[in-house]
């Protein structure tokens, strides 16, 4: 995490192009999962669980979990964790028909380690972010562990504390038995696959360095990830020191909940497939906005 500063933020509008290593995983989440993950608030951080688009319903379906390590960024050198949790279903406005159900992918919770990029990433395309403690461990195997601690909210409401336990913690290495390869997320149009973000307006928090600017827009936008170098690994989800008690699973009154969660992510096993993607090139580029008025969204 960066060092404070009494600075202002400057504003680096879109288009971004960033260079980073990025590691992910996927998860397949079922509609009574969905419902679960929803009860115990673990899809959003603490504000945005109480903003007016945690009010869509979560679907579920293919979700991601990504670690970068960006080396070139506007905002400059940072790491961020993202998750992408599946679907949701939300409210759209057209011209003539009237209001209509659509559905699409979501950021909802996500981690970077300066201020930079988080007030950008809120300001630009409605992306929810928070500063959190970064650490990156390379093991004697070859393999990396990786944990995250978002600021905790202090004795005056501001997100400015380290806490003790993480609320990421996992090891991936990649395995030997498999060639690396280069791809780009540009083809999963070519197997049906809508990777569109669709990002409704966020609260303002209290953030020590000003880093939490609210929204009143929507955002769609389109991020493509093109790498020339892509291994697969394997993750070991129970890797020591992440909790079920971690203080971002609390609800209102900070009063923390045991869930009985064995990983991080409720509900799933401690070994799963993933990738590492070296040298990659991510594109975010001038989303698409709209207002929400009465309720509802219009272009």
């Amino acid at each position: 995490m960066s060092d404070s500063t009494s600075l202002p933020i400057a504003f680096a509008p879109p288009p971004w192009t960033l260079k980073a290593t990025l590691y992910s995983f996927l998860i397949y989440v079922t509609p009574q999962e969905a419902l679960e993950l929803s009860e115990n608030q673990f899809i959003y951080a603490p504000l945005e669980a109480k903003s007016s688009g945690a009010e869509d319903k979560f679907l579920g379906g293919l979700a991601t979990v990504q670690i970068f390590r960006y080396s070139e960024s506007p905002a400059g050198p940072y790491d961020e964790l993202l998750i992408v949790p599946g679907k949701f279903e939300y409210d759209f406005d057209v011209e003539g028909k009237g209001t209509e159900k659509r559905t699409n992918l979501r950021v909802s919770r996500i981690y970077v380690s300066q201020e930079k990029t988080c007030w950008n990433g809120r300001k630009n395309w409605n992306i929810p972010k928070h500063l959190a403690h970064f650490k990156f461990q390379d093991l004697p195997n070859g393999a990396t562990k990786i944990s995250v601690y978002p600021l905790e909210l202090d004795t005056a409401g501001i997100e400015s504390r380290i806490p003790a336990l993480p609320f990421f913690s996992a090891i991936y290495k990649d395995t030997p038995y498999f060639p690396s390869f280069p791809s780009s997320t540009e083809t999963a149009k070519y197997f049906g696959l809508d990777l569109n973000l669709v990002q409704p307006p966020l609260p303002e928090g209290k953030g020590a360095l000003g880093e939490l600017p609210g929204t009143g827009q929507w955002c769609k936008l389109l991020p493509v990830i093109t790498s020339p170098k892509i291994s697969i690994g394997w993750w070991d989800m129970k890797s020591g020191d992440a909790h079920q008690e971690d203080s971002l699973l609390e609800r209102e009154g900070n009063e923390a909940t045991s869930a009985g969660f064995e990983n991080w992510w409720p509900g799933i096993g401690r070994w799963r497939f993933g990738m590492k993607m070296e040298d990659a090139t991510i594109l975010f580029g001038v989303p698409e906005t709209w207002e929400r008025k009465n309720g509802t969204h219009t272009e």
